[in-house]
This record gives C-alpha cells, structure tokens and sequence, in this order.
C-alpha cells in the first residue's frame, strides 16, 4: 500500500505541496518573529531614550530622597484596563547612588550599577528575569536616570504580533489543502480519461488519440503515442499484406508442384515422362524458393524506417562483384554484360548487402527477359547507375505500374513473381535514390538509379 502512494503522482504532488506550504508557513514565522522582534526592539529602545530625556528635565532639588510615586494600579481601576507594571520602571539616583524617586512598581527594584550611560541588560533586586536599562546623566551630573523594560515584555509583544498576522493563515490553511487537493485531482484527470480510453482500445485500433483538451506538459506523451500506433499500425498492415500475398503467390507454385509429384508418380515405368515431370517439379521448386526469398527479402525491407550500420561504398567495385555475379548466368542465355565506369570516384553511404541486392535484382531482370545474343549495358556516373538491354521493352501503358508488387505486363513468357523492380524501388528508397524504369530510346528497357 505504502509502494503504491509513493508511486503515485496525485499523492506525491498533494504531499509535495503540503510540505512546501508546511516549510513556507514555518519559514515565514521565523522570518516574521525576528524582524518584529528587531523593529519591536527599536521602537523600545527609542521610548526609554525619550522617557529617560523627559525625566532629566525634572526639576529634582527640592525631592527627598527615597521619594516614589503612588502604584499605577492605585491610580487606574483595574476595571479600565488591564495595566504593565513591567512596561516602563524608572529610577533616579544622585551622583554617589543614592536613590532619590523612582515609579512605586518595579523601579525601587532597579540597583545602582551604573558605569556609563547607555544601554545594559540586567536584573532587578531580587528577581531572575532580564532587563533592558538604558543609564542617562542630566546635563549638570547631579543625578543619574535609569529607564528599564522587561526582556519577557518584548519577546510576548513580538510574539503576540506574529501570531494575530499567521493565525489567519494557519486557520485558512485546511481549506487551502482541501482546495489544492481538487485542483490537483482536476489538473490529473485528462490522465485518468486518456488511460479509461487506452484500456478500452481495441488492439488493432491505430486511430490517433485525440490532444486539444490535454494539458500541454501530456501532448509530448500522446503524440508519441500516437505515433507509435500509427507505426504499430502500418507494421500490422505490412504483415497482413506479407500473409496475403504469400498466400496468393505460394498457391499456384504448390499446386503446380503437386501436380508434377503426381505425374512422376503416375509414370512408374515411363521413364521419359517421370524424367520431365521431375525435371518441372525441381524447376517449381527454385521458381517457389525465389518467390519465398523475394517475399521474405521485401518484407524486411518494408519493416526497416531506416538504416543502420551505414558505411562508406564505392559503386565501382560493388559493381564488378553485381556483374561477375550475374556473368554466368549470362553467358547460358547467350547475353553479353558489358560494365562502363565513367567515373572510379563515385562513393555513397550505405549498407553494401542492399545495394549489391538492389544491382543483382536490375541485372537478372535484364537477363532473364533479353533475347539471345542480347547486350547488357551497365554504366557508372558520377550521380547515376544505368543498366540497359536491348530486349522488347515494356509497353508505354504498363511503364507506371512497374515497381508495383506482383505486377508483370502482359506477354511475358519467362515466369516471374513481379517482385524483383518493387525490391529495386524499395532498396533506393532507403538510401535516398530514386529508381526510374523505362524504354531505352534505341530500344530495349532501361533502369536508372540516380541521387
């Protein structure tokens, strides 16, 4: 339970405030007690200063000594106020310390301890509590005045003032808590209803979460949310697309396959004919494997937003390797490959699997769809790759649609899956290239691959 409180943000939030409200209320007493206490001080200080200058102005020759006025509480009823003995007490002594008048309270208490004039703190005759005197000499040094006030007096004045200006505050200070636990609780509920809304998301939901009434700290977090569900999306549409259209490609190839098995089966001494039929099936069979690789080849390259482990390639050597490759290949249908390097130079960044992928895709297409005795031209630019045949081209209607996925025009005599140009555009893509297919203008079909 404990765990769960402290790891939630509303109780860490209303705790943290009530500490800060706690620490500032705490703050600003002490703050307010020692400046009250410091002006209080002052104030006091100038009064005795006054008082004691008022009292050397007395005319004090004709007074006997140990003269004392009559008790302030015997002067005022104690019915009209309540009266500080302890407020004022003065004192009058002569040069050699006699004492002369004082107050009739606690002045006939003040002891002659004088030293010089000026303020001293000590204690009266008899008792433990600390005193502020303030010592003052009249002008003719006949007589020396000392005006007193209790410490006690000053520390409970002060006291009372600090507490009359916070007591206010510390009465307010639960509703304040109870007002700042609902902003609190009001300011957090887009978070309850963005987590009632995700609870009851449907899994293959990608629609995007709606940010205008979120506060402005929660939109950094619902927009990579969503965009992460747009990506979750488009990867669960890639799949579904990967699935059907291995379903819908692998389905003929395995029934061809089936009927070949069958056929060989059905030969049993016929040899010519079990021969044949073996010699369609193992063909089926690379024919199959091609398009499982394709497929398995696109849909890796479908899932990647980017690359990784990028390395300096030099085009002319990833070339050489692409045409050595495909020579052989070649050579058993009777097509010339010739490499032209216009430029030794050329480097991009890139992954050299992929765009070796991408070269050997462009020329086994060439290849495959030439005529005998057909050539194959591969020549490097400085921003360009150029491969072209010399075959029948493709015709002008059907030129927008290559790239696209299982797309092959109508005609073609060589079997195929229509995947190796869509592999081609893809690999491109993610190396910031652009692959354009069309009809080479002494004839033939042509493939660029600029940047």
């Amino acid at each position: 339970m404990l765990k769960r409180v402290t790891q939630s943000l509303r109780a860490r939030l209303i705790a943290g405030f009530i500490l800060l409200t706690l620490v500032a209320w705490v703050g600003a007493s002490v703050a307010a007690w020692q400046q009250t206490s410091k002006n209080l001080n002052k104030l006091f200080d100038t009064q005795q200063v006054l008082f004691a200058k008022r009292l050397s102005a007395l005319e004090l020759d004709g007074v006997q000594s140990d003269t004392q006025l009559p008790r302030t509480k015997k002067m005022i009823s104690h019915h009209r106020g309540k009266q500080d003995d302890d407020t004022l007490a003065f004192a009058i002594y002569t040069a050699n310390g006699q004492l002369l008048l004082n107050d009739g309270d606690n002045g006939r208490y003040l002891s002659y301890r004088y030293q010089r004039d000026g303020f001293v703190d000590g204690k009266l005759a008899g008792d433990d509590d600390m005193w502020r005197m303030v010592w003052v000499t009249t002008p003719d040094g006949k007589y020396r005045i000392v005006v007193g006030q209790e410490w006690e007096y000053r520390e409970d004045l002060a006291r009372d003032i600090v507490l009359s200006q916070l007591t206010p505050w510390l009465i307010a200070s639960p509703m304040i808590l109870l007002l700042l636990v609902w902003l609190v609780s009001r300011a957090l509920s887009p978070l309850h209803k963005l987590a009632l809304q995700l609870r009851s998301r449907k899994p293959d939901d990608a629609s995007e979460l709606p940010i205008q009434t979120l506060p402005q700290e929660v939109r950094p977090l619902v927009i990579a949310l969503n965009q992460l569900f747009t990506r979750t999306g488009e990867f669960m549409q890639r799949e579904r697309r990967f699935t059907s259209d291995a379903a819908h490609e692998l389905r003929s190839p395995l029934a061809a396959l089936k009927v070949q098995a069958e056929v060989a089966q059905l030969a049993q001494n016929d040899e010519p004919m079990r021969d044949h039929a073996l010699s369609n099936l193992s063909t089926g069979i690379d024919r199959a494997t091609r398009l499982v690789d394709q497929l398995l080849t696109l849909s890796r390259l479908d899932s990647l937003a980017g690359l990784d482990d990028v390395q300096e390639v030099a085009f002319q050597p990833l070339l050489q390797n692409a045409v050595m490759d495909a020579y052989h290949e070649a050579q058993r249908e009777g097509i010339d490959i010739r490499l032209d390097i216009q430029d030794a130079k050329v480097k991009r960044q890139g992954q050299p699997l992929l765009l070796s992928l991408m070269v050997r895709n462009v020329l086994d297409n060439a290849v495959r769809y030439s005529p005998r005795g057909s050539v194959v031209n591969v020549v490097l630019q400085s921003h360009e790759i150029t491969i072209t045949d010399n075959g029948p081209g493709v015709s002008t209607e059907y030129l927008s649609s290559l790239g696209e996925r299982f797309f092959r025009p109508p005609g073609q005599e060589k079997t195929g899956s229509g995947l190796g140009l869509s592999i081609v555009r893809r690999i491109a893509a993610l190396h910031g290239m652009q692959a354009i297919f069309l009809n080479a203008t002494s004839g033939g079909f042509q493939v660029k691959i600029d940047w």
